[in-house]
């Protein structure tokens, strides 16, 4: 009310009687296009409009085609002139309030991690800060490890392209990560294995993005409002792209989180995305994951096989990203030491589950349309990682590595309207299996 009466006043006091100081003004109205004549100035306004605006002509000075009208300021015009100030001022002030209220959107840096800077030597170790022995520790060790075991059996299988191996680290010394990436093979079009071990703070909010039990972790840690949430991950990430529309593309994940000593979860799995079936493949990479699930726990892979099924569903489409395989997550139901060896096995085992299938078919032959049909699956691949994979919705959300969150990303993807393979065809044959998923051991 202070800022709407104050400017009102403004507009009667100083406004008004500055304008109508002019005894006469005239406006130009004109009767053609033809252009104005020169007409010699004696006073001139600057407008937002007009770059000059001749005012109180002598009789002397005339246009071609264009009237001169000399109108006087109206008595009303005070009225108008303090009805426009409260108007200004009430919109500023609207504007003003809306920005003091509208929440603030978050930036990456500000979610938590800090800046990610390239680094040219690959570090001996990547989480400095964790103590030799734990399982932060050995779980960063397990996972290079992993990294480097299968990065040699895709080089040796492709047997044309090497892995690329780069390093990043965080401001602060908050951990960091190696990522390998392999391009332009002469099997593999992609292929991508990074490592990241970090630790830092985020909001509460952003713990969502990580766990479904985001709401359990909170209560359990009993922080306050908006007080930051302390955290370290270790993850290892894969995806690999062959070329063939006869190769599945093949992904991994196996990670381990804590929030502090009482409040940990280990989570991953292996999944398989082939674009033309073949059942022999299904059922020998299902039951290579069986085999190292059974040796924990007989429920394995029942209950990791269906976690997969539902947590790959491109809910807008209606259907799978692939043919599943094993996902686990907020998995803590027993010891560390139990659930580290089985993560181990479970990430030992991706050579021998797919590189046998990529061995099979790498030199099967192929047509256009099978590889257009490859393109529109991999599009479909696209779509569930950049709208509903968990790992990259949180790493966009803390600030991480943008190079290797968008690692898994095909270089090569299709979208057409509305789509239809052809009934009885062998796409409209796996179709049926990404609607509805099957049971392959």
């Amino acid at each position: 009310l202070a800022v709407v009466t104050a400017s009102a006043v403004f507009a009667t006091l100083v406004v008004v009687p500055h304008v109508s100081s002019h005894a006469q003004h005239w406006k130009a109205v004109s009767t053609s296009t033809s252009t104005f004549k020169p007409i010699p100035t004696r006073t001139v306004l600057k407008a937002a409009v007009y770059k000059e605006i001749s005012v109180q002509p002598t009789p002397a000075e005339t246009m071609d085609r264009t009237l001169y009208h000399q109108v006087s300021s109206p008595a009303w015009q005070p009225l108008l002139s303090f009805a426009g100030g409260c108007l200004t001022a009430m919109a500023a002030v609207a504007f003003w309030s809306q920005q003091r209220t509208m929440p603030k959107p978050q930036s990456m840096i500000t979610l938590g991690i800090g800046a990610a800077v390239d680094t040219t030597e690959l570090p001996q170790i990547v989480g400095r800060n964790e103590e030799p022995g734990s399982s932060n520790r050995r779980m960063e060790e397990m996972l290079r490890r992993g990294q480097e075991k299968i990065c040699a059996a895709i080089e040796a299988s492709d047997g044309k392209a090497k892995f690329r191996a780069d390093s990043w680290v965080l401001d602060g010394g908050n951990g960091g990560g190696i990522s390998r990436v392999l391009a332009d093979g002469q099997v593999w079009e992609k292929a991508g294995v990074n490592l990241s071990v970090i630790r830092s703070k985020m909001p509460q909010e952003a713990l969502a993005a990580a766990t479904e039990k985001a709401a359990v972790y909170l209560k359990n840690l009993g922080l306050k409002p908006g007080e930051p949430v302390p955290f370290f991950v270790a993850s290892l990430s894969c995806v690999m792209h062959p070329r063939n529309p006869h190769c599945p593309t093949m992904h991994f994940n196996y990670r381990y989180f804590e929030l502090d000593e009482n409040n940990w979860w280990f989570a991953g799995g292996t999944d398989i995305t082939p674009a033309y079936l073949d059942v022999k493949d299904m059922q020998y990479f299902h039951g290579s994951y069986k085999k190292v699930c059974d040796k924990y726990d007989k429920d394995f892979y029942p209950t990791f096989k269906k976690n997969a099924d539902e947590y790959f569903l491109i809910k807008h489409r209606g259907e799978t990203r692939g043919l599943g395989g094993i996902f686990f997550d907020d998995l803590n139901d027993r010891d560390k030491e139990t659930l580290l060896r089985f993560c181990e096995e479970c990430l030992g085992n991706v050579p021998t589950a797919y590189v046998p299938i990529i061995e099979k078919h790498k030199n099967d032959t192929f047509t256009e349309e099978q590889k257009r049909w490859q393109l529109l699956r991999r599009g479909r691949y696209t779509e569930f990682n950049l709208v509903y994979d968990r790992g990259t919705i949180f790493g966009l959300k803390a600030g991480g590595r943008i190079e290797s969150i968008l690692m898994t990303i095909p270089e090569t993807a299709r979208w057409e309207y509305n789509h239809q393979p052809s009934p009885g065809s062998e796409e409209d044959r796996i179709l049926q299996f990404f609607k509805k998923p099957g049971d392959w051991v």
